[in-house]
């Protein structure tokens, strides 16, 4: 197992891909600490966990809140003794109207979620692992901040400081030891959800769902984690099927 008996947190957790990196993370043998604003979803989460002979801690954590994203630090630092990975998930994003349209309190909205607390997090989890002498952080990115599709601004806008972010953060970082990384999916296939509905109603081809549905899903990249390095690294991971940064859906 590569993460045997270390521990990950994953926030935005539900039923697509929040869910699949704790279980990802499980199987390679870490214990998940699991986040997100739903509790029932946790729950349901954890059990599998468990029933992967992990131990699984339910926080449930707004990060857009600096108060619950140090509760949730402190929680996992005081449930299992340190923090080893944490994976950034969460998100907030959806059809939006043209840019020069649109609702700025929209966009800060997005940037609220997307950017600034990612950074909540981060900056609440980074103590320990400077204590601990180092650690793994990847934030999930999205394609979207390389093809560039109408009606999605505001949040092509935030993953792309996103991956600035990420880029400071590992040269910032890389001294103590903590890896910083990120990974670049496509659209990805998850439980029906009002939010996944409107998306695929306004930039998915017919052609991109049917090329994507009848590929299997691979495991997480970060349950692929490398050793240690106490050099900066930011590695961009591009998981997207069908489609390449530059070209449209094909």
């Amino acid at each position: 197992m590569l993460l045997g008996d270390r521990v990950a947190i994953v926030s935005g957790v539900g039923p697509g891909l929040g869910r699949h990196v704790a279980l990802a993370l499980a199987r390679e043998g870490a214990h998940v600490v699991l986040a997100a604003r739903t509790a029932a979803r946790l729950e349901e989460v954890a059990a599998e966990v468990q029933s992967a002979g992990r131990r699984a801690l339910c926080i449930p954590t707004d990060i857009a809140s600096r108060e619950q994203c140090e509760r949730l630090a402190a929680a996992a630092q005081q449930g299992f003794g340190r923090i080893d990975v944490l994976v950034h998930n969460a998100f907030r994003g959806g059809p939006e109207p043209p840019a020069a349209e649109a609702d700025l309190e929209d966009w800060r909205k997005t940037f609220e979620i997307n950017v600034f607390g990612s950074m909540l997090l981060t900056q609440a989890v980074v103590p320990h692992m400077r204590e601990a002498g180092g650690g793994s952080i990847v934030f999930v990115n999205s394609m979207s901040m390389r093809v560039i599709q109408p009606g999605f601004g505001g949040y092509a806008a935030s993953k792309g400081a996103l991956m600035v972010v990420a880029q400071t953060l590992a040269k910032e970082l890389g001294p103590y030891r903590i890896r910083v990384n990120s990974v670049v999916p496509g659209y990805i296939w998850a439980p029906p959800s009002a939010t996944s509905s409107s998306w695929r109603a306004v930039g998915e081809s017919p052609r991109a769902r049917s090329t994507t549905r009848s590929r299997p899903p691979q495991r997480s990249a970060t349950s692929r984690a490398p050793p240690r390095s106490p050099m900066p690294s930011c590695f961009s991971l591009l998981t997207c099927r069908g489609q390449s940064p530059g070209r449209p859906w094909t």
